[in-house]
């Protein structure tokens, strides 16, 4: 269908005429991507010119107008009295003229749980950093540098008194390298920007964990809240996270005879299926079976109130330790490798994507070992 071009005008201040292009029916807007209809030229007419410096101007200015206009309707009705080079030239300036920030909240929005949320951050420190407004043609270097020095020192959304942690900075920094990488494959980029941009180091991490000795005294402590205590304990002898805990299901509990006894699940934060041994003594944590799609732990919710019962049963069992749920996952990984299992069935059994990921835990195991070599002193 031929879409119609035509040149308008509209009146604005300082007896100006204002020139755009009229389009029917409307067109995709090179930036937004949404139906338009209109696109302002940049370029105005005097408005009852009388003297002939008004005149000469709004002469040559009508003459560019229409030769825009033609360009315009040439590329939209008739693309093939263009050269292949031609048209490719056309196509790398119109993406050029593409918002990336609309570009980079489309991939965010393809994001699935926690990716989704660090897209999302990302996206809006992203769209403070440009005010919303940047095109693929102002991506640069120079721009992707000065992005990663805001990230360092921008104020944390949790609190304006804090800047937002190296690793968090880290973290959205990666997604504007994966956008680049994005855009160069989808041919926005003429250049691999992403290849040529250093990323921001990720800082060493604190991950508090339970000795053996500590998470037996725990099993032997009344808690206040059982069914904590029992998906605690849970997540200490399997290594799920909270999140697979509080959604699993009976039907995703399984004994293979002469195997034992397996979890089927998918993982909530990286949406990988799995499959996972857990010993009998983790299944005799779960009580009586039930109905297949009836939760197993059934009732349990995060919340700060639930925490309350989990620093009152940490004090209860003489623990001093800043402890939270996720460090009994913690503690999965480091009693494993203290107890010699290598680090590839570890990072298997987490389920983690990389094995860098499980490497953490080897150096704390290090470090642990380094403190136990040092507490031997002998008086000479």
């Amino acid at each position: 269908m031929t879409t119609q071009v035509k040149l308008r005008q509209k009146p604005i201040s300082g007896n100006r005429q204002s020139l755009y292009l009229d389009f029917y029916p409307p067109i995709s807007h090179p930036q937004t991507g949404l139906p338009t209809r209109r696109e302002f030229l940049g370029l105005y007419l005097m408005d009852k010119s009388k003297n002939p410096i008004d005149k000469q101007h709004n002469k040559e200015t009508m003459q560019l107008a229409q030769q825009i206009r033609q360009k315009r309707d040439n590329e939209l009705n008739k693309p093939e009295i263009y050269t292949g080079y031609e048209k490719e030239q056309l196509k790398i300036k119109q993406r050029g003229e593409t918002c990336f920030i609309g570009y980079f909240k489309t991939l965010a929005d393809k994001r699935k749980a926690s990716n989704h949320d660090n897209w999302i951050s990302a996206y809006h420190f992203l769209n403070a950093f440009t005010k919303g407004q940047l095109k693929f043609a102002d991506l640069n270097e120079k721009f992707c540098n000065d992005f990663r020095d805001y990230l360092l020192t921008a104020k944390s959304t949790r609190s304006t008194k804090t800047t937002l942690s190296q690793n968090s900075a880290h973290s959205y920094f990666n997604k504007l390298k994966a956008a680049l990488k994005q855009a160069y494959k989808d041919g926005y980029l003429q250049t691999d920007l992403n290849a040529k941009i250093e990323p921001v180091k990720q800082a060493e991490t604190q991950r508090n964990f339970l000795t053996l000795e500590e998470l037996n005294a725990l099993a032997k402590t009344e808690c206040t809240m059982p069914l904590l205590k029992q998906a605690a304990l849970f997540s200490a002898l399997t290594g799920l996270r909270f999140s697979d805990i509080e959604k699993l299901l009976w039907s995703e509990i399984e004994y293979i005879e002469g195997q034992g006894f397996f979890i089927h699940f998918k993982q909530k934060k990286t949406k990988g299926f799995e499959v996972l041994p857990i010993s009998r003594q983790a299944y005799s944590l779960l009580g009586e079976r039930k109905e297949p799609r009836t939760k197993v732990f059934d009732g349990l919710y995060y919340s700060a109130y639930s925490n309350q019962h989990l620093y009152k049963w940490l004090v209860k069992a003489g623990i001093s330790k800043d402890i939270t749920f996720h460090c009994f996952r913690h503690t999965f990984a480091t009693l494993q490798l203290s107890k010699g299992t290598d680090i590839y069935t570890v990072s298997k059994m987490l389920g983690h994507r990389e094995l860098k990921t499980t490497q953490i835990y080897a150096k704390i195991i290090d470090q642990t070992k380094r403190e136990a070599a040092d507490k031997i002193i002998l008086e000479l």
